[in-house]
């Protein structure tokens, strides 16, 4: 019986396996997500599940399961139909990768139908949790999905929770991210911050906004892959749109100056560019809410937010529809 610390899985107890059963006893004063693990020959079996009270039958195999009592009861049936949603989605995806006799038109229709069991598959989970948020399943789901929804979905999700799960330490922390998100989401000024660019000196945000007619705020750093993947995207962008009264701003959550210099000279970027070199501690990331990079805002000259983590193609997309 373990517990998740971190990124380790803490031993809190254990059992002996007699004829293919075993038995863990004990009293909880509250549901809490636990894990049970066998290993044996080299192969673990493991499965999640609510340590509560009542009679819980667990299944340890390829399909581990836990049910028998009501948070494993909803919480088992969330996770069959996210597994069937998977299963659907790689099918579809195999199909359109290996199929040769496929046509381009087939292929595609074949894609459209994965992002539409993509859109499925989050209604569920985000329907599953509005279900349940006053209840363990709803608050330990909560924060780990709450990413895939927009703001105003995670606001209105965390403004359902009872106080008696607000002092959970990740309920707390999702809704803090949520109030800072707040600030900085679209149709909000900006908010301006300063650091120090590549030759040392303090610039600020704000140098630069009135200068462009659209601003685009890019956190990055050196060391991050999607990064490097997307950054073609962003330049391309730069230059179609630079002479239009487009502009960029880089802001790196480097810690190390020289790879920061060298990615910077390396990727093509030709923009202002700054940072405090405090890696995921970047002041102006947590000010605007950045908890993943790539990451995106973009700013008119009157200093409003219009769009942010645009990616790919959209930023030409919306750029085209700004600077026409």
């Amino acid at each position: 019986l373990q517990e998740v610390q971190g990124r380790d899985l803490i031993n809190l107890d254990s059992a002996v396996v007699n004829k293919g059963t075993f038995t863990f006893k004990g009293r909880q004063d509250s549901a809490v997500n636990r894990y049970i693990t066998y290993m044996t020959d080299g192969t673990r079996m493991m499965a999640d599940l609510f340590l509560e009270n009542g009679d819980i039958n667990v299944t340890l195999g390829e399909d581990s399961r836990a049910t028998g009592t009501p948070n494993n009861d909803i919480y088992q049936e969330f996770k069959d139909k996210f597994v069937t949603y998977n299963q659907e989605m790689g099918e579809l995806y195999q199909k359109a990768r290996t199929d040769s006799t496929l046509t381009n038109e087939q292929r595609e229709e074949l894609m459209k139908q994965i992002e539409t069991k993509d859109a499925e598959a989050m209604d569920m989970v985000y329907n599953t949790i509005a279900a349940n948020i006053a209840n363990p399943v709803g608050i330990y789901l909560l924060p780990n999905y709450a990413a895939a929804f927009d703001l105003e979905k995670q606001a209105a999700l965390a403004d359902q929770i009872p106080a008696e799960y607000k002092t959970n330490e990740r309920i707390a922390r999702l809704i803090s991210n949520i109030e800072v998100a707040k600030k900085t989401a679209v149709g909000q000024k900006y908010i301006d911050f300063a650091m120090n660019d590549p030759k040392g000196k303090e610039v600020k945000l704000s140098d630069f906004i009135g200068k462009n007619k659209y601003t685009l705020v890019d956190f990055w750093a050196s060391w991050c892959g999607p990064c490097k993947k997307e950054m073609p995207n962003v330049v391309a962008a730069y230059k179609e749109y630079n002479k239009k009264g487009f502009g960029i701003v880089g802001v790196s959550l480097d810690n190390d100056g020289d790879k920061w210099k060298e990615a910077i000279k390396t990727w093509g970027m030709t923009w202002p560019q700054m940072s405090d070199l405090k890696g995921w501690n970047c002041e102006g990331a947590a000010i605007y809410g950045v908890r993943s990079i790539p990451a995106t805002v973009l700013i008119d000259q009157e200093g409003n937010i219009i769009a942010r983590n645009l990616r790919g193609e959209a930023i030409k997309e919306k750029l085209s529809e700004l600077l026409k």
